[in-house]
This record gives C-alpha cells, sequence and structure tokens, in this order.
C-alpha cells in the first residue's frame, strides 16, 4: 500500500491552455526538452525545414501549425512523473478541450506578453476556475516587446479574478531583454547565457554585487523599483491560496528562446499537486491510492498510427494501479473487459505500458467497446465517475459521399470519428440523410481532410447554417410540426429533436405548441 501511494505522490498531471499563438506548443516541447525526450525543439513555424512539433502529430496539425486534438505526453523529472495535456488552443475544438480538464489535475496558462489575457484563454480558464484546480501562468514572448508586467499581473484579478503573484520579473523586455529578476529563488538569470553561468546569486538585500555588469543598467534599476513596489503593495505568495485556485504564480519567460521556461518547471514540480481524491458514485470519496483500480475514458482517437489504423480510448487512472492484462467492468454496460494492449506516450511515439497508477494517462486500444466519458474498475464494487461536459452543437452540415461506390469506407470513417466526440452525427427523421452538428466551422475541415486521407472516402458538405438544436420527449412528437425552419432528426440515440433556425422560430413554435417542452439536450 505504501509503495503505491509513493508512486502516486510522485505523478503531477496538468493540461496547458491558452489562446492561439500564446505559444502553448513551444513551451511543451522546451519541457520535453528538460525531459531528455527530444533532443531538439521544433517550432510550428519551421515548416520549411521539415521540423514540426512534437506534439502536434495528425498531418493537418503540421500543415497549418495549429493543435487539433489535446496530445498527451509523459517522462520523467526531477524524480516525479510528469504527464503534460497539450489542448487544442482553436475555439472550435473547445469540447475537447473541457473534457481533457476533467482528466487533470493542474493546468499552466499560457499568456502573450503584448496581447494579455485574450477571448479562448478566458474561456478556459472558466473551467480550470469551476474545478478548483492550481493554476499557474506562464507570461511568454518576452523576447518581443510587450506589455507592462505590472498591467499584466493587474489584468489577471480584473479579467480572471484571481490573485497573481510574480516569481520572477523581467529586467527589459524585447532587444532589451537582460534577464530575470528571479524572486523565489533570489537570483538573477540572464538572457542568452547558458549552463549555470546564466544564474547570479543576490546578496541579503535581494541586489547584485556593485562590481556585477548589470548592477550598473538603469533597466536593472527599473525592475528593483517594480519589486519594491510588488513587496510593499502585491499579492504575497500563500501555497494554500494556490492549491485552491484561488492565487496564480505568475513566472516571465519566452518558449522560443527557452528563457526561464526551465525555472518555472522546476518551480512548477516543487508546488503542483499530486493526484487527489475523485467524487464518484454521485457522493462517494475515492482516493488515489485505494488498491482497487479504476479510472475513465476522456477522450477517443483514431489513426494515431494511419499505417495501422488504430483506436484509442485515453484514460485517466484515478485510483489503484493499472497491470497489463487486468480484468476491468465498463460500469456502462456491465461488461467484462480485459486490457491486454496498453500504451503510454510521447506524442506520436508510444511504448507498450505494463503498469501505470493513479494520476497516469493510459492509451487503450480499442475495437469499440468504448465510449467518452465511460467509466472502468476492477473489483466487485461499481465505481462510476461523473459524466463529462457535452455541448449543444451550433454549426450543422449535411453530409454526402462524393463517390457512392465507396458506402463502406464512408461509413466506416464517419463512424469512427464520430465516436471522437468532436462531432456529432444526426439522420432525417424521414430521409435518413446525415447531418453533422458541430461546435465550430474548423471540425467540419478537420473532419472531411481526414475522411479523404485517412479513410480514402471524400465527402460534399452542404451548410444548413447555425441552428438552434432542441430535443423534444418522443411521445409529445409528431412529425407533422416539423417544417423548413424547424427541421426534424434524430440523434445517435434514435432520440427526436428539431433544428430551429433561429431563436425567433423557436418561438414560434413554443407559442404554436405551449405543452411541449423542448430542451437543450436529452
Amino acid at each position: 500500500m505504501s509503495n503505491l501511494t509513493d508512486k502516486v505522490k510522485k505523478r503531477r498531471t496538468f493540461a496547458i491552455i491558452s489562446h492561439p499563438d500564446a505559444g502553448k506548443t513551444t513551451i511543451t516541447e522546451q519541457m520535453l526538452l528538460f525531459g531528455g525526450v527530444i533532443r531538439n525543439a521544433g517550432t510550428v513555424k519551421a515548416r520549411k525545414t521539415g521540423h514540426y512539433a512534437t506534439s502536434d502529430w495528425m498531418d493537418i496539425e503540421k500543415k497549418r501549425g495549429i493543435s487539433v486534438t489535446s496530445s498527451v505526453m509523459q517522462f520523467e523529472y526531477q524524480g516525479k512523473r510528469i504527464n503534460i495535456l497539450d489542448t487544442p488552443g482553436h475555439q472550435d475544438f473547445s469540447e475537447d478541450t473541457y473534457r481533457t480538464l476533467m482528466a487533470v489535475d493542474a493546468a499552466v496558462m499560457v499568456i502573450d506578453s503584448a496581447k494579455g489575457i485574450e477571448p479562448q484563454t478566458k474561456k478556459l480558464f472558466k473551467v480550470v476556475k469551476q474545478r478548483g484546480i492550481p493554476i499557474f501562468t506562464f507570461m511568454n514572448k518576452l523576447d518581443r516587446d510587450g506589455r507592462e508586467p505590472l498591467d499584466l499581473i493587474a489584468e489577471l484579478e480584473d479579467l480572471l479574478g484571481i490573485e497573481g503573484v510574480a516569481m520572477n520579473w523581467p529586467i527589459g523586455m524585447g532587444k532589451q531583454l537582460k534577464g530575470l529578476y528571479d524572486i523565489a529563488n533570489n537570483r538573477v538569470e540572464l538572457y542568452r547565457k547558458d549552463g549555470e553561468d546564466r544564474f547570479i546569486p543576490l546578496n541579503d538585500q535581494g541586489k547584485l554585487a556593485e562590481d556585477t555588469e548589470l548592477a550598473q543598467d538603469g533597466l536593472y534599476q527599473n525592475t528593483l523599483d517594480d519589486i519594491e513596489l510588488l513587496r510593499e503593495a502585491g499579492n504575497q505568495f500563500d501555497e494554500e491560496k494556490v492549491l485552491k485556485g484561488d492565487q496564480t504564480p505568475v513566472f516571465f519567460g519566452s518558449a522560443l528562446t527557452n528563457f526561464g521556461v526551465e525555472t518555472f518547471l522546476d518551480s512548477f514540480v516543487k508546488l503542483a499537486p499530486a493526484p487527489e481524491s475523485h467524487i464518484v458514485n454521485g457522493d462517494q470519496v475515492l482516493k488515489p491510492d485505494t488498491p482497487e483500480f479504476s479510472g475513465f475514458v476522456f477522450k477517443i482517437q483514431a489513426n494515431m498510427n494511419p499505417q495501422h489504423r488504430d483506436r484509442i480510448a485515453f484514460v485517466r487512472i484515478g485510483s489503484g494501479e493499472f497491470k497489463k492484462g487486468i480484468d476491468v467492468n465498463l460500469a456502462r454496460t456491465g461488461k467484462p473487459v480485459r486490457l491486454n494492449n496498453a500504451t503510454e506516450f510521447m506524442s506520436s511515439e508510444r511504448v507498450q505500458v505494463s503498469e501505470a497508477v493513479a494520476g497516469d494517462i493510459v492509451g487503450l486500444y480499442d475495437t469499440g467497446n468504448f465510449q467518452i466519458g465511460d467509466s472502468i474498475y476492477a473489483g466487485k464494487d461499481k465505481i462510476e465517475y461523473p459524466e463529462l461536459p457535452q455541448f449543444t452543437p451550433e454549426i450543422f452540415m449535411r453530409v454526402t459521399p462524393k463517390n457512392v461506390m465507396k458506402q463502406k469506407s464512408f461509413h466506416k470513417g464517419m463512424t469512427q470519428l464520430v465516436q471522437e466526440g468532436a462531432i456529432q452525427l444526426y439522420r432525417g427523421w424521414s430521409t435518413d440523410d446525415y447531418i453533422l452538428g458541430a461546435v465550430g466551422q474548423l471540425q467540419f475541415e478537420v473532419f472531411a481532410y481526414r475522411m479523404k486521407n485517412e479513410y480514402n472516402s471524400e465527402v460534399e458538405l452542404h451548410t444548413l447554417g447555425n441552428r438552434v438544436a432542441r430535443w423534444i420527449e418522443p411521445d409529445q412528437l409528431d412529425p407533422k410540426m416539423s417544417s423548413s425552419r424547424n427541421l426534424l432528426v434524430k440523434d445517435k440515440n434514435e432520440e427526436p429533436l428539431f433544428l430551429f433556425e433561429n431563436a425567433f422560430a423557436e418561438r414560434w413554435f413554443k407559442d404554436k405548441y405551449p405543452d411541449v417542452k423542448l430542451t437543450s439536450r436529452l
């Protein structure tokens, strides 16, 4: 038991959230560099050289320089087992990100220091805040001219309602960047210096020795003034507040030039929590070092390896220990499943896993047993984790195969991609047309791209535009209620719903059928 407890205490599982282009994938790569799992970081801009971000494994991600899937990467660092989940920054894929945030114990928020807090960061922050998990902030792109650091800290409080406490402070920025005043470690970290030479200790007064070259620089003197102001009027570091998600430690740096990232990672590993208890079966507290294995599926991904046409169910282990060949029960169906084939991730590179413990993420090769949100458990006592968030689609399209002779590959691709959860499938009530619903337009582009490249099935998409989806109780349904302004369809469970042209069409329907109950999701 104590051996399991020790293993669990070494786990650090977190997601990285940000607005697109804030540098989230780049900082992930630098962390992997320090973890010794890659030799050089490829930035998303290095397309001509053929170097792509390690965490962007899908072809379309490499071509466009964006993350559209949540990657999972694992490595050892300073005696800890790190699980990083690099989430899509693009808002069209926020549903995938929201579910991923249910599988972590902490979050790293990356902010572009020139732009400050952007809309997608704000949305994702709200989800993290609701969960009450610790948030660590990295103000990125210090190698470019940006906003005043004091403004950035103030914005955290004004826009996000969380205390920001500076762990280090820039000495200049952009072309004038000299280094970081490291408050937490009482030292200065010099910019563009390698090895231990980049650190200069501060004296008891928190200053550099007079004979240090930087001590005479006006930018350093300005930083000292800021530090004095922070000490007198700024928030004081409070570990209890950090762990509750009420205060965020703020670090400055540049992921692209690998400046300040190692200091950030060192602090994160010390301050971030090990896996904590989950609430299961409605109201029971399940400790992570409970011996019986359990976990939940938070993501499904088809074709991570195009050569093998595989399908992976990503499982967050919530309790106990996973061992190869373990027999588990699937809570949704009550059926037993033997987990023979599991993998750990280094982005697109994978290794067979023989054991893993609470806090770890494992990938289970899946032939169609699992759905997003499934709970699995070993032992006699049923363990069911809370439902994962689902979002009602807002944009809808009819989809047909370009080549009617390729119906088999069309249906296979459609089934597998829909099971990943980024796109919802509906059928016409009387016509059996295929209708896809998604939160954002980019999801349709990715769907069409993957159908062509992974399933050899070109599709045609015909827009239905933005629609308001509302479910109706089957016993209240009369198909004659349907019209061009409120399309009647059925979901994957054969449940009826209307796709209203707009809010006005929905109000008109409610006025005409006042006794009919409509819901945003059954």
